[in-house]
């Protein structure tokens, strides 16, 4: 009866669009990695002459704002326990571990008049024994815990924090530049513009939907286009030293049918999303064409003089296109997008009404722990093939991929989601020449998460939050992801998911949005399933 149930097993189980697993290798220069951010496992918040930042005062202030009213005071104590993240990172074989500076940290007022010599000296020592266990530093500069002196004078919707980013990443450059050869200089710009200066979602919550968002995104470019042009000039010792920016697709955008409004709908929320940020840079060096139509269109309907979308300078574009070295791409989930006709109302004024497009998910679509989070493999492939068309084919880094559970080490379905999106990315690479060099897997220890506080996992090992010692502990994702990168491919078939899991692993985990080529196979599948169900039973 093992066997039998077995063999239905494998034959339900397949890749991101229903087949079998491939059994393709990854190239022998692909880098792996893992990642983590400063104030997500840092802790040590206000030790040793480290100033606030805004997710200090956020969640000291609106505790109600975090699920489960935690903080980042202490997270996973990384400030005190960094050798043995490193020594996690030796024992999983990856070839780069990102993670981010805490500007409040390094200086503790945001300012370069004040530089605190602890927590220059935390980072040096992270880099050299990174670099002493044959592991790559990849430094992320700003992961979204800006100082709030910087905050208090209106944060990124007050241009002169151009002048202030350049003075902290010079500083970062001039401190250790000879030795780290990777670093980006934003974390999903998009998240902290549309949700920081947007809404209530992400510190510091500053309600400017209209003009704040566009405000914010403005001055990050021009930011981003100033340092690249530093480093480039200055501070760039070889070949091998690399600058680039992390942008997300925290959703693939699917059109809800198959008109032509729904998808010009989706391919307009890729724009404003997405392109957003990465058309200025790998694009054509400007604000996508239909944000400035459609921004500009609602701007004049509500009666501003000009469009809440600023506009760059000559100088301004020149500097941004074309300011990065790789695309570090963050992939997580897909939604469902429906075109809306134009609002002849002025009661809300905000980037969601400008766009024109309502937003849904597919109920079959199985949820992580985090409820943005739909297991999607099909659209990694889709994502990495749209970026490569409209870009023209950028270096690719992926810098955060990953899955969300209440915990526990026996995560089967976080090294089911490896597996498949991993396939899915060499999918892309090999079928439709993605240039991918990199991936970095969301994340190496179980952290604070944002608004969701602790009451989310996405680690490969587990961390005790009860325990003053925040003891770390491997789960079955971290074995199995050591056993590909040591293999430098996946699995010749799929994991054997114990049995009493096997269903909802199923239905978390195979192909969701079938196309009519692959409607055949989905029904053999669906006949499997019901006999596999009437096996269970009849074992019960």
């Amino acid at each position: 009866m093992k066997l039998v149930l077995g063999v239905i097993f494998v034959a339900i189980f397949g890749n991101s669009r229903g087949e079998p697993l491939s059994n393709y290798t990854f190239p022998d220069d692909f880098k792996f990695g893992v990642a983590t951010a400063s104030y997500q496992v840092e802790g040590a918040w206000n030790l040793n002459g480290k100033g606030e930042n805004v997710w200090d005062r956020y969640t000291h202030t609106h505790p109600e704002k975090i699920v489960d009213g935690s903080t980042g005071d202490i997270a996973c104590d990384s400030y005190h326990k960094y050798k043995e993240d490193v020594a996690l990172c030796k024992e999983l074989g990856v070839d780069f571990y990102r993670f981010s500076i805490s500007w409040s940290r390094l200086l503790p007022t945001g300012f370069i008049s004040k530089v605190n010599r602890d927590g220059s000296d935390y980072y040096s020592k992270l880099i050299d024994e990174l670099l002493s266990k044959g592991i790559e530093p990849m430094v992320t500069m700003f992961h979204w815990d800006l100082p709030q002196p910087l905050q208090d004078l209106g944060g990124w919707a007050n241009p002169k924090l151009q002048d202030y980013f350049y003075d902290y990443a010079r500083l970062l450059l001039q401190l250790y530049g000879d030795r780290v050869k990777y670093w980006i200089t934003f974390n999903e710009p998009k998240n902290v513009c549309r949700f920081a200066y947007g809404g209530p979602l992400l510190a510091p919550a500053v309600d400017s939907k209209a003009v704040g968002i566009y405000e914010c995104a403005h001055t990050i470019l021009k930011s981003h286009g100033q340092v690249y042009k530093m480093y480039d000039e200055e501070f760039r010792r070889s070949p091998e030293g690399k600058m680039g920016i992390s942008l997300d697709m925290m959703f693939w955008m699917v059109p809800a049918t198959d008109s032509e409004l729904d998808k010009e709908a989706a391919e307009r929320s890729l724009q404003f999303n997405f392109g957003w940020f990465a058309n200025p840079i790998f694009g054509s060096g400007d604000y996508p064409e239909v944000m400035k139509k459609f921004v500009g269109r609602r701007s004049s309907f509500e009666g501003f003089k000009q469009s809440r979308l600023p506009t760059f300078s000559k100088e301004e574009l020149d500097e941004i296109k074309g300011s990065a070295d790789f695309l570090g791409l963050n992939m997580y989930s897909a939604i469902e997008a429906s075109h809306v006709e134009f609002e002849n109302s002025t009661d809300e004024i905000s980037m969601d009404v400008d766009i024109q497009a309502s937003y849904k998910f597919q109920p079959e679509w199985e949820t992580a722990a985090s409820w943005w989070l739909k297991v999607v493999p099909w659209a990694f492939k889709d994502t990495l093939t749209w970026v490569k068309r409209t870009y023209e084919n950028p270096t690719i880094i992926i810098t955060e991929n990953g899955i969300s559970d209440k915990g526990g080490n026996e995560d089967y379905n976080r090294v089911k989601f490896y597996e498949l999106y991993l396939n899915a990315m060499l999918e892309a690479m090999n079928e439709e020449d993605v240039n991918v060099i990199g991936y970095t897997a969301w994340s190496l220890i179980d952290n604070f998460e944002w608004s969701d506080g602790y009451t989310n996992r996405f680690g490969l090992y587990s961390v005790d939050f009860e325990s003053p010692e925040r003891t770390r502990s491997p789960k079955l994702s971290a074995k199995s992801y050591k056993e590909i990168i040591a293999r430098r491919r996946l699995p010749e078939e799929t994991v054997q998911i114990p049995i009493t899991q096997r269903l909802s692993a199923r239905l978390s985990l195979d192909e969701v949005v079938p196309s009519s080529s692959t409607a055949l196979t989905h029904s053999i599948q669906l006949t499997l399933i019901l006999i596999l169900t009437a096996l269970l039973h009849s074992i019960h």
